[in-house]
């Protein structure tokens, strides 16, 4: 979208081309500056898939704002006249070095008008000048250079340059007291506090066949379930999502299609033994040993049950209770998991913000997800992306391979289209989808389809696909949003393109504010 303001003729000989983006949200949101000569507000237009970010392109011309830096360098003059014998070598010294600089550069202003209210950027250069704070930008004569207004960072800088254990912006006592403040706080309180008031919890029997649990867990919509055993009297461990995964990907390298039959014949307990064969987890004397169920009390800190999460790297444990001494009668009560214990910290800290000064930074001064490697500070992997062509089968492999929960899904300008995560596996279920694919001739892009009503957009179904957010929000915005319920990453794009730029989760949250 052209602004009003720009430069709209054929010849577009010295005017510089910018985008001028509003990321804060709002209903209705102009731009004006002293290009418009601060007036005929400029309409700004919503980023397609980021609701909360407002864009305008405008062909600006560098000759209009010459006249605005006399009270640009106002400040710095005033400061000189305090020193009188110092007053003629700095004034010939500053008037050489404005000539110098008016020659190359030349200075615009510009101011956002949201909802009724004129605001400026605080997280851009700005000054304050005859209309208030304005934001400041200055033009280089050369018509080719295309300044980001939305990242303060030079587009080319990488945050491969970052040392990880510096953050830029911030001291690092303001990151060890934020860290602090969390870990106290994680550590006094209960795993009671995720309790919700009333709800259900889920568990599987071992003696079920596979092809039904697979129902249940796409029925119920729900990424994995504790699993009992009737004769143990115990709960002995869970079914995921990458189960089914391994499941699928085991029996398609057996035959050219799955059948319902062989999913029928398997029991959840025959394939946790197949399973601890196909990885390894074998004693001295030959024999199978199963990894002990990983669960936490209702009793235990936050912080232990976080840090056992991410040691063991699991998304949920269950909360398991007994009254008897020696485990006997154990109660299910619930699945904790990372998203609801940064939901805690969300909602404990959430009028006291300003006590933890790591979580105003943007994202992406921080040490923080998955990023591209022109963009992001690598972390020993690259970013997993696919095309929406690429095969089942490859997504699938990936998502075991890389150990990753997600793949962004883009296009050939590597704009996000949808996401595919391992939860999506069990939308094969859906009219027995399993029983008649292949998976390396279906698509990524007609495997999401399953799990999606006709007429919703791609993309976007069920209200939670394709979480966004911009490198530019804060930390503190991000941990909103991935408290919202069902929402486990969020996809870092750049502002109107949709490209993609990196992947933060919650997993990534939790391991940085606990250092």
């Amino acid at each position: 979208m052209l602004g009003s303001g720009s430069s709209t003729g054929n010849d577009n000989t010295g005017v510089v081309p910018m985008c001028f983006v509003w990321p804060y949200g709002g209903s209705r949101v102009y731009l004006s500056g002293s290009f418009t000569r601060w007036t005929d507000p400029i309409p700004m237009s919503p980023v397609e898939g980021c609701p909360t970010v407002f864009q305008v392109m405008c062909n600006i011309t560098p000759g209009y704002h010459q006249p605005s830096y006399q009270s640009a360098f106002g400040w710095l003059i005033e400061i000189v006249v305090t020193e009188p014998s110092l007053l003629g070598m700095l004034l010939r010294t500053i008037t050489a070095t404005i000539s110098i600089v008016l020659s190359s550069f030349h200075m615009m202003q510009y101011k956002f008008y949201v909802d009724g209210q004129w605001r400026h950027d605080e997280r851009q250069p700005f000054i304050n000048g005859t209309y208030g704070a304005v934001n400041t930008i200055f033009l280089t004569m050369e018509p080719t250079v295309v300044p980001s207004i939305l990242n303060s960072e030079p587009r080319g800088r990488s945050r491969m340059d970052l040392d990880p254990e510096v953050i830029q912006g911030i001291s690092e006592a303001d990151v060890d007291i934020s860290r602090q403040r969390i870990s106290s706080f994680l550590s006094t309180h209960t795993v009671y506090e995720l309790l919700p008031e009333s709800g259900k919890v889920i568990a599987l029997d071992v003696t079920l066949p596979v092809k039904q649990a697979f129902h249940v867990l796409h029925e119920q919509g729900i990424p994995l379930a504790p699993l009992w055993d009737s004769f143990k009297g115990k709960f002995v461990g869970v079914l995921s999502a990458l189960d089914f995964i391994l499941i699928l990907t085991e029996l398609g390298n057996h035959g050219p299609n799955l059948t319902e039959e062989e999913l029928e014949t398997h029991t959840i307990s025959a394939w946790k033994q197949g399973k601890l064969h196909l990885n390894r987890q074998i004693d001295g004397n030959g024999r199978a040993y199963p990894r002990g169920l990983i669960h936490a009390g209702p009793y235990d800190s936050l912080k232990d049950v976080a840090l056992k999460l991410l040691q063991n790297k699991i998304s949920m444990v269950p909360v398991i209770h007994s009254l008897s001494r020696d485990g006997s009668f154990p109660q299910l009560l619930h699945l904790a998991s990372l998203s609801g214990i940064l939901k805690c910290i969300c909602r404990h800290f959430r009028h006291s913000a300003g006590s933890l000064p790591i979580l105003q930074q943007p994202i992406c001064s921080i040490p923080l997800g998955t990023w591209v490697p022109q963009v992001g500070e690598p972390n020993g992997r690259p970013l997993a992306i696919l095309r929406p062509n690429a095969s089942l089968g490859a997504a699938l492999s990936l998502l075991v391979q890389a150990d990753v929960s997600s793949i962004p899904i883009v296009n050939e300008n590597d704009s996000l289209l949808d996401i595919y995560s391992r939860s999506d596996i069990t939308a094969l279920a859906r009219d027995k989808a399993y029983a008649q694919i292949h998976l390396d001739k279906m698509s990524i892009h007609q495997a999401l389809l399953l799990g999606q009503d006709a007429n919703t957009p791609y993309g976007f179904h069920n209200g939670q696909r394709c979480q966004m957010c911009l490198r530019s929000d804060s930390l503190h915005k991000v941990m909103e949003r991935l408290a919202n319920p069902g929402v486990r990453r969020l996809v870092v794009v750049e502002a109107g393109s949709k490209r993609v730029e990196g992947i933060i989760s919650v997993t990534d949250v939790i391991r940085f504010l606990l250092g």
